[in-house]
């Protein structure tokens, strides 16, 4: 587990993780000329695509990839510019496809586009303090309708036994009252949960699939797999998609009628790939996102996947009763009616209303 002392360095990105360009085995006659190229760019940035062709073949003509898009083709050798504005942050695989002599020939390079924001540091203060269930594993929240839906999953237990079903539940938020429950199977472990349409759409951690309620009755409609092999850990939406992650430095959005992935975004702060991306919150056109084993929340634009700002919260686990079930902060609803947000971690006895400012 990460120390809070470690947030300043990792969110804020003053730590600088590089990693050189790669080139794939078996590029003999081609290679991508690397000589004025950088490990990392940033996306105000360009580069200059041409080849080193040491046997010095006839070239007709190079088409250029990047991550499998075709950026642009050139005759011969010539040079071709490419600005990364509207690429996505994270690794760009240059693939150049040479035809020479009646012949093609493939040769593939690696850079990585990192952030060009340094994130701020925001302020908060408690506006509420309000009673949680301390036996609630959190690993959703998210209001609708003036009510609080959280998602749990079945917690460690590792010293007072508060190992539970996982669950999805209707809670009064002020009273901490739950008002209507559905628990899961011993064998799924729930994740994170967000209303669309008026439907509660709740993933699950290892068993590949998500599950579709009504948001007023809770009744179960539909059981759907996951688009590929992979875990499930936070769930929020922009109004469209469902936006998931799965512990990586991925935020996947899908498709809520077919599940199918409609696109993604890596998450970057500066020049470091921030993984384990976990319970989200979409609050005006932004991702709200706690980052597992950090009692923080990362502001990420969704475009890019930029981290734009760092809300610190490790001081809230000091006003929760101290318990050996205690695990991190996790859990972040927005509250439309109050325009203020609301945060509570796995095992707590407390939830906070807060409210952020610079």
């Amino acid at each position: 587990m990460k120390k809070h002392n470690s947030l300043a360095f990792i969110l804020l990105g003053l730590a600088i993780i590089s990693c050189d360009g790669s080139k794939k085995d078996g590029e003999n006659l081609f290679s991508i000329n690397s000589d004025n190229l950088k490990v990392q760019y940033q996306p105000q940035e360009s580069l200059s695509l041409t080849l080193k062709n040491p046997e010095n073949k006839v070239l007709d003509s190079v088409i250029y990839y990047i991550n499998d898009k075709k950026i642009g083709s050139v005759k011969g050798n010539e040079k071709l510019d490419f600005a990364f504005a509207d690429q996505k942050l994270g690794y760009q695989n240059i693939k150049a496809l040479a035809y020479y002599e009646g012949e093609n020939a493939e040769t593939t390079y690696r850079v990585e586009l990192v952030s060009d924001i340094q994130p701020k540091l925001l302020n908060y203060t408690i506006v509420n303090t309000y009673p949680h269930d301390l036996k609630a594993y959190t690993q959703g929240l998210e209001f609708h309708n003036g009510i609080l839906i959280e998602s749990t999953g079945n917690g460690a237990g590792n010293g007072t036994g508060l190992r539970g079903k996982s669950s999805l539940r209707k809670t009064d938020y002020k009273t901490g009252t739950v008002s209507k429950i559905v628990e899961l199977p011993d064998h799924v472990f729930g994740e994170g949960c967000t209303v669309l349409n008026n439907k509660v759409y709740q993933i699950t951690w290892q068993n590949n699939e998500g599950y579709v309620y009504n948001a007023d009755t809770f009744e179960k409609e539909k059981t759907f797999k996951y688009f590929k092999n992979m875990e499930g850990w936070g769930l929020t939406n922009d109004g469209k998609n469902l936006l998931m992650s799965d512990g990586s430095e991925k935020i996947y959005f899908v498709d809520p009628v077919d599940f199918k992935e409609v696109d993604y975004i890596n998450v970057y702060t500066a020049g470091t790939k921030i993984k384990a991306v976990n319970e989200m919150e979409w609050i005006d056109g932004k991702i709200y996102a706690n980052i597992y084993t950090m009692d923080a929340v990362a502001i990420i634009n969704p475009k890019n996947g930029a981290v734009e700002a760092v809300i610190n919260l490790s001081d809230l686990k000091t006003k929760v009763t101290q318990h050996p079930d205690i695990d991190v902060l996790n859990g972040i609803a927005y509250n439309p009616k109050t325009k203020t947000i609301f945060v509570t971690g796995k095992n707590w006895d407390k939830m906070f209303e807060i409210k952020v400012s610079e």
